[in-house]
């Protein structure tokens, strides 16, 4: 691993200074703390800010970065304002990187950065992400990728660095929650992130409140398996706080939750 570093931070180097778009996630929270290890005051961390990221994973990233020691930055994303996001297609994904893409360009033209790195990985070559063929079309750094960082190296780096990520489940945004087709809606996100507060609050760790329409809103959870065992106990608080939450009927997926379900 210690030439996978070293590709890193040479990386790194050669495109100072640098602003990372950072989520608090496990990716761009390791790709920050090396950036800013690397690079000291020649790297921003940048977090993009909309009603799909949840307010306490937004102090959550904004405490990390503080205690990485990182400066970092909030900029508001109008991706709500695109009709082809809201549609929820498949490639929704797209639309809400090129707004942010879009948005990082801007401040770093304007502020007098080289380049804009964010946390794609080496296993994500992997997998279909609609949000690459905006880094491509914006000229985005991937210095995790290219230096053939997987995610498993990345939480044993992170490890290291003693970051609360390193062990921390993938969140992705809360219109993932959605359909594709199902438009995605202020409304609806709320709903969600009410939901999935009170489904931690239970203290289940790795789960999903899928939103489904077609009547009256439906909460359809998904429990990791090996935590699908502490259920019955919590079932009954579990669904009268996604009905005080504003869903009009609860489903417990059985199979639990899988990536992409």
């Amino acid at each position: 691993m210690n030439a996978k570093l070293s590709r890193l931070r040479a990386q790194l180097r050669a495109h100072a200074p640098l602003v990372i778009a950072y989520s608090g996630g496990v990716d761009s929270a390791y790709l920050l703390a090396e950036a800013h290890a690397t690079l000291g005051a020649q790297v921003l961390g940048v977090i993009a800010d909309s009603p799909s990221l949840p307010r306490q994973a937004l102090a959550d990233a904004l405490a990390l970065a503080e205690k990485i020691g990182a400066p970092v930055e909030v900029v508001r994303t109008e991706e709500f304002a695109n009709p082809e996001y809201t549609a929820n297609p498949p490639n929704r994904c797209y639309f809400c990187k090129a707004e942010l893409f879009t948005k990082l360009d801007a401040l770093a033209a304007a502020r007098g950065f080289r380049a804009i790195a964010y946390g794609e990985n080496a296993d994500d070559m992997t997998q279909v992400r609609p949000g690459r063929q905006a880094a491509a079309e914006f000229s985005i750094l991937g210095p995790l990728r290219d230096a053939g960082l997987t995610k498993t190296e990345i939480r044993e780096l992170s490890r290291a660095l003693d970051l609360p990520t390193a062990d921390a489940p993938a969140q992705p945004c809360l219109s993932s929650r959605i359909p594709h087709g199902t438009p995605v809606t202020v409304e609806a996100l709320a709903m969600i992130e009410r939901g999935e507060a009170h489904v931690r609050s239970l203290g289940f760790r790795i789960f999903r409140v899928r939103h489904l329409v077609g009547g009256p809103p439906c909460a359809r959870v998904q429990i990791a398996p090996e935590e699908l065992p502490r259920l019955p106990q919590f079932r009954a608080a579990l669904e009268a706080g996604l009905l005080a939450a504003g869903y009009a009927a609860v489903e417990i997926d059985p199979a639990g939750y899988r990536s992409g379900a």
